[in-house]
């Protein structure tokens, strides 16, 4: 797979969400907020060394009981505005009859289709495995407000005080969002996820190693019911 690098660059240099793209070829620039630590025109070394990246750096955010015979994983970005719905709607009754009685574990992987959204899953993963999910409900809860607009400094203040609000502190925010490796890395592992899983929308969901696309609780329940069934048989 080829590796894109990142251009870290001045907030204020850039025009807005049109210029971003995350889906450029090789060498595709992807500015991240920190307006203060990183110098404009500062980039990582062209040298398109894979070893570069260090995907141990991607942490898998989880819940649920981890040997259970079911695993989700859900595919889904910050600012996808169906992600969004399916996080305010059926992910609650999703994990409360599956997940949170053990019987599903369920992993969640971001998809990026902008700067906004790596930007937002960093602010997420600066809570660590304890703080991720309660720092994606608030960014899936306050996708209208965030994620809508295109003047990069308000939706970087925008994602810093969901980040303080959810308990960081500015020095952990600063860190996480100038954390140039774990950007490459959360970028690649994407990359490498969306082409093994085939995944081309979101949100979608591999159940035991099938894709799925959005779905109905009830949908969910077709599929997980009977996998529980013979699990137990």
């Amino acid at each position: 797979m080829k590796r894109r690098t990142f251009l870290l660059s001045s907030a204020a240099a850039l025009t807005g969400v049109g210029g971003y793209n995350l889906y450029a070829a090789l060498n595709g620039r992807a500015p991240l907020p920190g307006t203060s630590l990183i110098e404009p025109g500062a980039a990582f070394a062209q040298t398109g060394a894979e070893e570069m990246i260090d995907l141990s750096l991607v942490e898998e955010m989880e819940i649920g009981n981890p040997d259970a015979a079911v695993t989700i994983i859900e595919f889904s970005s910050f600012t996808c505005p169906h992600c969004a719905r399916f996080n305010q709607t059926v992910y609650g009754d999703l994990k409360a009859a599956y997940v949170d009685t053990g019987l599903v574990r369920y992993i969640k992987r971001e998809v990026y289709f902008d700067a906004f959204g790596l930007w937002a899953a960093l602010v997420a993963r600066c809570g660590g495995q304890a703080g991720y999910f309660d720092i994606a409900a608030m960014l899936y809860a306050e996708q209208s407000i965030w994620a809508r607009g295109d003047d990069t400094a308000a939706v970087a203040a925008s994602l810093r005080d969901i980040g303080l609000r959810a308990g960081l502190t500015t020095e952990q925010l600063e860190v996480c969002f100038t954390d140039r490796p774990l950007a490459m890395a959360m970028i690649q592992t994407y990359q490498t996820n969306a082409e093994e899983f085939n995944v081309r929308s979101t949100p979608s969901f591999v159940i035991n190693g099938e894709t799925y696309s959005n779905m109905s609780l009830a949908e969910f329940q077709a599929i997980l019911d009977p996998l529980l069934a013979a699990s137990e048989g």
